[in-house]
């Protein structure tokens, strides 16, 4: 189960504070695959590092119990003098995890990452790939009950990509993922249901395709595809 509780977010700009949550009451569906799209700006990312705990909310609370990773992709929390070793070490640590299992753990972040021998090199040194590499693996080596994926399928090569896909239709035997991505491919192929940040609020719509179809209706028209529309959507926002 993940509930959100009254959640409001915002942030300060030079033109004002920017709300992107408000009061927002919702229960995600339990047992499904979940897709979450939106306009950029409009919160996406910010509401999976809330879910995934590196972001906290104004006011409101996530209520879960499960075990949710953080967002897969997401490479800013590392420690730039720290080796990929070392930072790979340091968040087995935080979970609880220790001798045999962390070396195994740090075995499959290196073959998975594909670095070489940077993975004992200082991540300031690495390229941008290659630390969206590196907390790809991480983040998949550890078993969580829910997987946030912020669009890490689009990043790499064609061979690192296909990877991405392949180790997520493992996990979805046994967990659940909630997935950003501009691509609409992507989510139909991956997703169950669809929650769309648009105008009005969070709207949670009852197949993937629904909220693509809802999605779609706010873009221009050289940017839209052809999409199969499900039920509507119920807005949530209180």
């Amino acid at each position: 189960m993940i509930e959100l509780r009254n959640l409001t977010k915002s942030f300060r700009t030079p033109h004002g504070r920017k709300v992107l949550f408000r009061d927002v009451n919702a229960v995600f569906p339990e047992g499904k695959n979940i897709g979450i799209l939106g306009r950029n700006g409009a919160g996406k990312s910010t509401l999976l590092r809330i879910m995934g705990g590196i972001d906290y909310p104004d006011t409101g609370r996530v209520v879960t119990d499960q075990r949710i990773s953080w967002p897969m992709g997401l490479s800013g929390g590392f420690q730039g003098s720290m080796t990929g070793r070392e930072n790979a070490a340091f968040v087995c640590g935080l979970h609880g995890i220790w001798g045999r299992e962390k070396r195994k753990v740090l075995g499959r972040v290196q073959e998975f990452a594909e670095i070489g021998n940077y993975f004992d090199a200082p991540v300031k040194t690495y390229s941008s790939g290659m630390r969206s590499r590196l907390a790809f693996g991480l983040s998949i080596s550890v078993d969580f009950d829910c997987y946030l994926v912020d669009e890490v399928m689009s990043v790499g090569d064609a061979h690192f990509k296909h990877k991405c896909q392949q180790v997520i239709a493992e996990k979805r035997k046994t967990s659940n993922f909630i997935i950003v991505a501009h691509g609409m491919e992507q989510l139909k192929k991956n997703c169950d249901v669809g929650i769309y940040l648009g105008p009005e609020g969070l709207a949670i719509y009852d197949t993937v395709e629904a909220a693509i179809a809802e999605y779609q209706k706010g873009l221009p028209q050289a940017q839209k595809k052809k999409t199969a529309a499900g039920n509507p959507g119920r807005l949530v926002n209180s």
